[in-house]
């Protein structure tokens, strides 16, 4: 906590001259690097819950109503939880990776030598990075998912794309939007916190950078489920 506190001291920095480069490197291997899986992983997400939720809803002769639970659900939980178990299993850990590696060869000790803060330096341009990008990505990984989700309704279950969306923007309300996009923040920073620490914790060599990024996915996607959850239970209660 003490290191995302002070990192997050540091972004009035963050677009200066000296950082503005690492920033826009860290939003590019964020965002751009990570757009195929993502959409690969939101179109099959929408598709299952346009599925599931329709074959049981088909038994009531309700299943023109998927729009609206694919939407909400997407909104809600599914588009940021699944955008952070992404993010956290590839940037988190490449995060983690490259600061062990650094600490192992001491090119940490280095920066602390020549007087440059390596939270500054390291942790921060990343912080930033994650906490714009992760909204940003929910977003895409919504729109994505009630995509696909459209694709199953009309094509195995007979819902016209005109009842689909009209359905899924009828219903859905802002709240549910707002709700998922605070919990893609908190994500964003989780996953700093952690593989940041985990990368600046990392002792032993080789074998110690693969502890540290094993353990930076494992903690991540616990983190992210539990507080997750209690997002959820703050505001719908």
């Amino acid at each position: 906590m003490v290191l995302l506190f002070e990192a997050i001291v540091f972004t009035r920095y963050a677009f200066s001259k000296q950082s503005r480069e690492a920033v826009l490197h860290q939003l590019f291997l964020t965002g751009i690097k990570s757009l195929g899986v993502i959409t690969v992983v939101a179109v099959f997400t929408g598709m299952i819950l346009a599925l599931q939720t329709g074959l049981e809803l088909r038994r009531f002769g309700q299943e023109v109503n998927i729009g609206t639970a694919v939407t909400v659900v997407m909104l809600r939980e599914m588009g940021p939880f699944m955008t952070g178990l992404i993010i956290a299993a590839s940037v988190g850990s490449a995060i983690a990776a490259q600061l062990g590696t650094m600490v192992v060869s001491e090119e940490v000790a280095a920066l602390e030598i020549m007087s440059i803060n390596p939270v500054r330096f390291l942790v921060m341009p990343r912080l930033v990075a994650l906490a714009i990008m992760m909204p940003i990505l929910t977003i895409y990984t919504n729109i994505i998912g009630i995509v696909g989700g459209a694709i199953v309704g009309y094509t195995q279950l007979g819902v016209s794309l005109t009842a689909y969306f009209d359905n899924a923007t009828q219903y859905a309300e802002n709240k549910e939007l707002y709700v998922g996009l605070l919990k893609a923040l908190l994500f964003g920073l989780i996953i700093t916190a952690v593989s940041c620490h985990q990368g600046f914790a990392t002792t032993e060599g080789a074998v110690g950078v693969g502890r540290a990024t094993r353990k930076t996915v494992i903690i991540s996607f616990l983190t992210i489920l539990v507080v997750g959850y209690m997002v959820t239970r703050l505001f719908y209660k």
